[in-house]
């Protein structure tokens, strides 16, 4: 059933009143830590800034990460791309150069792994394999969902997705209806009961309420948590970033005591934990590139959000746009596809004028999840190869999508290491290209497919054109 969202934050009870983060800081300080950040999708880096993101996860770069002291990185895996078990080894063949880089570096470390804010995803594959890969099989599997920037909110166990005015459960939204990750339940016991197969009953899930976080604070929540039975879950409610420091402090505080956690969180965890503050978002005027071509906007998801944006944009934007026939790549007319739509958005680019890039928005699925997976694979590697085949470097690039923003990145930009710069909009990051890559210190906008009002991506493209006049 919908909430109404003011009402129900209104009736919670006062947010912690300690600002915690200095805490949490001066907890980093004394406790050299590197936190690594497996991210599903490269949209996870939307609440940080100033760390680097890796889309290599072999030894030597891990090697490198750990005796720079690198407080927080990404390691881009594109797990949500994958069949589950596929995920599942990857996140064990992750797991392992982690403990062994660091063995080798004498640098100590955290693992998060990073996904959906609206719980699609491995769960529990990736983070089982994960755990056993490090050596941490009785770790206790903390999920936190709460997504402060996308309207996400847990409260009394139950997870919601803000629309409008509105609180929805999670379990009725589109997002639940997933043909790969789709789900049920809203409430979390019941949702990692679904996702477990039942080998995880929901009588059996912990759980940190907002009373234990807001009244009662750091300490009792590090006893909720120090309690958890040993491979046990936990979930976590928030409605607010002051929450996730109570709960940051208190999981600091429980593993001072010997007790070990991995966590399943969507991106606001992240930030918490590092200890990072809040920064005002970018502008389009500090991430302009030369102004001789025009931007280039590739939109591969699907998602409701992401097909009203995408109208938008074409409706409001003056740009020039390239419509992907599914139906014919799939159908085996890829090459002609790919050729003819890399040639006119060269000239176009090269012209001065905006692209975007768009797949028909008619959603094709296979009849397996598997299938689906492949399908959306053949028409992300469409997109890859006509990005891949510019010679005319964009102003900026923005990928709408986690699939579609990881695939053009790593296949198609060739992306090694990049920096987080930070947000354009709430929950929308901002890289740039390192050094390696086919357009050096460009912008690339990682626009998740689920975030943003309907004008997003058009405002964004305004504002480039904007400062671009001057």
């Amino acid at each position: 059933m919908a909430l109404q969202f003011e009402q129900v934050i209104k009736e919670l009870p006062p947010i912690w009143p300690d600002d915690l983060l200095p805490e949490i800081r001066e907890h980093n300080r004394r406790n050299p830590t590197s936190i690594v950040v497996l991210d599903d999708d490269p949209t996870g880096t939307q609440t940080v800034y100033g760390v680097p993101v890796l889309t290599s996860w072999d030894q030597r770069a891990l090697i490198a990460e750990f005796e720079r002291n690198t407080p927080l990185f990404y390691i881009l895996t594109n797990s949500r791309a994958l069949a589950e078990e596929r995920a599942a080894k990857l996140a064990g063949e992750i797991g392992e150069n982690i403990l062994a880089a660091s063995r080798r570096a004498e640098r100590a470390f955290e693992v998060v792994s990073r996904s959906d804010s609206t719980l699609r995803g491995h769960f529990p594959a990736e983070v089982d394999a994960l755990a056993v890969s490090l050596g941490a099989e009785g770790a206790v599997r903390v999920i936190i969902p709460f997504f402060e920037e996308g309207g996400r909110y847990t409260l009394n166990d139950t997870h919601y997705v803000r629309e409008g005015d509105q609180l929805i459960p999670a379990g009725e939204t589109a997002f639940a209806a997933d043909p790969v990750f789709g789900y049920t339940n809203s409430d979390l016991k019941e949702w990692i009961e679904e996702k477990t197969g039942g080998r995880i009953s929901a009588d059996f899930v912990a759980s940190v309420s907002i009373t234990d976080i807001r009244e009662r604070g750091p300490g009792p929540v590090a006893d909720v948590l120090g309690k958890c039975a040993c491979g046990g879950v936990c979930i976590v409610n928030a409605a607010d970033y002051r929450d996730l420091e109570v709960v940051t402090m208190g999981l600091l505080r429980a593993g001072q005591q010997d007790n070990r956690f991995i966590y399943r969180t969507a991106a606001s965890f992240v930030r918490s934990r590092a200890g990072l503050g809040p920064r005002k978002l970018l502008t389009a005027a500090e991430l302009i590139g030369p102004a001789d071509a025009g931007g280039l906007i590739v939109v591969g998801s699907h998602v409701p959000k992401s097909s009203d944006q995408l109208a938008n944009l074409l409706e409001n934007a003056d740009s020039m746009g390239i419509e992907v026939d599914v139906e014919r790549v799939l159908g085996g007319s890829k090459e002609v596809e790919k050729s003819r739509m890399a040639d006119s958005a060269g000239s176009a680019l090269e012209a001065g004028r905006d692209v975007v890039i768009y797949t028909s928005r008619r959603l094709i699925t296979g009849a397996s999840r598997g299938e689906s997976l492949q399908i959306a694979e053949r028409i992300s590697q469409t997109l890859v190869d006509i990005v891949a085949s510019l010679s005319v470097r964009p102003r900026y690039i923005l990928a709408k999508g986690g699939i579609t923003s990881s695939d053009v990145a790593t296949k198609a930009l060739g992306l090694i290491r990049a920096e987080v710069l930070g947000q354009i909009l709430p929950g929308v990051p901002v890289w740039r290209c390192g050094a390696e890559s086919k357009f050096p210190g460009m912008a690339y906008i990682v626009f998740p497919g689920n975030v943003g009002p309907t004008d997003a991506i058009t405002k964004i493209v305004q504002a480039f054109k904007t400062a671009e006049n001057h």
